[in-house]
């Protein structure tokens, strides 16, 4: 797997990140763990493997894929 550097909003190289996966075009989030109880028990379907992470909507709109 190949990892192509999106973009960041941090500013001491830290994350959060965007990444995408240059084989098939997924994207990867860096980004501080959700771990507050409350909030997670609001999530929906989270799967045994999956996590989430907190990033600033900044983030996306700068850096997402448009296509």
């Amino acid at each position: 797997m190949t990892l192509k550097f999106l973009g960041t909003t941090s500013e001491h190289g830290n994350c959060p990140t965007l990444y995408e996966i240059e084989e098939t075009g997924q994207i990867v989030v860096q980004g501080d763990l959700l771990t507050d109880p409350e909030h997670l028990a609001q999530l929906r379907d989270v799967g045994e493997l999956e996590t989430c992470v907190v990033i600033p909507r900044e983030l996306l709109t700068r850096f997402s894929p448009k296509e």
